[in-house]
């Protein structure tokens, strides 16, 4: 159950792998063209703000040039030596001479009828002002800033602040405005007050209006901002290109993401790890098949089987998992789980009964050392239960090497246990290995029994466990007739269906207490 949880988990888990970077790619790619987008029109605000301090500060310093002219009269000294200032600086138009707020001359002529000049619109730092008009002092119409500190003023182009080109081809553009009234000074294209007002005024640095991304970015000398501002549509062929980066590495993180984890999936879902699983889990039970003495029917004991039902309710044959627990080292494991097992379910059974007895299979591996001795013999002690009362059956095959086998073999005995030879007839079958191993019972196997009408093979085991004095237990009797015959013939018990299957517990004991010397059917 745990082994299935674990593989729905994992296949949860392979979906996630391999979706996840494939979405994390999009949204990478979807948030790299958004960062390369922004960045570029931060770069821009940014870019025509330095070039807004250059400006600022290439004034200042005209005027502070003229500022330490001792000619101070509009006379023609005076007008040329504003007129060299206004021509070495690149970004002034005119140098202007007013007192009181009158302007009296300029670098374009000795005297000026405009008008005056009135309050700056901003006071900045070093006694410089700053006058944002729509009047020249030449009298025509022209946006212009003034900047400067009694008694000279520079007159700059806003277009000189605003005079940026995007590094990028996308469209952007720029606006410069004065945030003490709210006014547009320079713009590379119209810009509505809407887009900028309320957000210049709430001090926000970035924000989206009307499908454009805005900057603005603020020059706080002179109360002065730039906002720069490009339409989102070209974001989404931006982000076709990112994606074209960012999707092949998504697809490559999930091809290698899904190829290792299904590697995972199908080491969770082998056979070995399935078993390690059930193993862990307790998930094995066991099942008694009862043994008759054929003389009178009368129970003298079982054979311990295990089972393992599958998650579809269906039943896995040991036939398939011992050999699996075999290969993999695992046999020992399985078989103390069994003796545990035996010992919970039937060891007060068992003191109370101490002529029964229960017999369970032993694989090869375990006959290597004395192990389960170890291992059973506490059990032993706790319950009360004589040595005799568990008997050990072991495969023909597990004698092939009697060099290494006999030893143990010995040991069990001489603990007291009974040895049966288990499946005899259906591997190494021969007089001269039995003549060598000491053990206690034969057991004849099932497709001997089921072919006694033949009488050919069946006769010379008997014979052979005769001649050696070994007890015969008959595996696999159905019939009566069966049962009969072999009783006639010497065998001394027998299992089969037609005293009863396999049993859990507490089904096991009910037949015993009902079955005393039940008599086979003619």
């Amino acid at each position: 159950m745990a082994n299935s949880k674990l593989v729905g988990l994992v296949n949860g888990v392979l979906i996630l792998a391999v979706l996840i970077p494939i979405l994390l790619s999009i949204f990478l790619a979807h948030h790299k063209a958004n960062q390369v987008f922004h960045d570029e029109l931060d770069d821009f605000a940014e870019r025509a703000l330095v070039r807004t301090s250059r400006v600022i500060d290439q004034s200042t310093d005209a005027v502070d040039e003229i500022n330490r002219s001792t000619d101070k009269t509009c006379t023609l000294p005076h007008i040329q030596a504003m007129r060299r200032v206004a021509l070495n600086y690149r970004y002034i138009q005119e140098i202007l001479f007013e007192t009181n707020g009158q302007i009296h001359c300029s670098s374009f002529q000795e005297h000026s009828d405009a008008q005056h000049i009135g309050e700056p619109d901003k006071v900045g730092r070093g006694g410089f002002s700053a006058w944002y008009t729509n009047t020249t002092d030449l009298g025509f119409k022209r946006t212009m800033i003034y900047i400067g500190k009694p008694p000279h003023i520079a007159v700059i182009d806003p277009l000189s602040f605003i005079d940026v080109i995007p590094y990028s081809g996308q469209q952007m553009n720029i606006a410069m405005v004065s945030l003490g009234k709210n006014q547009v000074i320079a713009s590379s294209v119209p810009i509505k007050a809407i887009a900028w007002k309320l957000e210049a005024k709430r001090g926000l640095r970035s924000y989206e209006f009307q499908n454009s991304a805005y900057v603005i970015r603020r020059e706080n000398n002179l109360g002065l901002a730039m906002i720069a501002w490009a339409p989102l549509s070209p974001l989404r062929h931006s982000w076709y290109k990112q994606l074209l980066i960012w999707l092949p590495i998504g697809m490559g993180f999930s091809l290698g993401a899904g190829m290792y984890i299904t590697r995972v999936l199908r080491r969770l879902q082998s056979p070995r790890a399935r078993l390690t699983d059930a193993i862990n889990n307790n998930e094995f039970t066991v099942k008694y098949q009862p043994i008759v003495d054929l003389q009178n029917g009368e129970c003298v004991g079982a054979e311990i089987l295990l089972r393992w039902k599958q998650p579809d309710g269906s039943w896995l044959s040991p036939d398939v998992f011992i050999p699996l627990a075999e290969e993999n080292g695992l046999i020992t494991v399985l078989t103390e789980q069994v003796i545990e097992k035996l010992f919970t379910e039937m060891g007060s059974w068992l003191h109370r009964h101490p002529g029964h007895h229960i017999s369970l299979n032993l694989a090869t591996c375990d006959l290597l050392s004395d192990h389960i001795l170890s291992v059973i013999r506490p059990y032993l002690t706790k319950y009360f239960i004589k040595p005799e009362q568990i008997a050990f059956e072991i495969t023909e095959r597990s004698f092939s090497d009697p060099k290494l086998t006999a030893p143990v073999i010995e040991q069990f005995r001489r603990a007291g246990h009974p040895i049966y030879i288990d499946d005899f007839g259906t591997g190494y079958s021969s007089l001269s290995y039995l003549q060598n191993l000491d053990v206690d019972v034969l057991k004849i196997d099932k497709s001997f029994v089921d072919a006694l009408e033949y009488k050919k093979v069946t006769p010379y085991i008997i014979e052979m466990a005769k001649m050696l004095n070994i007890a015969m237990v008959a595996e696999g009797i159905e019939t009566a007739g069966q049962a009969a015959w072999l009783r006639d013939q010497g065998v001394q018990f027998g299992q089969g269906w037609l005293y009863s299957k396999a049993l859990p517990k507490d089904a096991f004991i009910g037949w015993v207490e009902r079955n005393h010397s039940a008599p086979d059917e003619a």
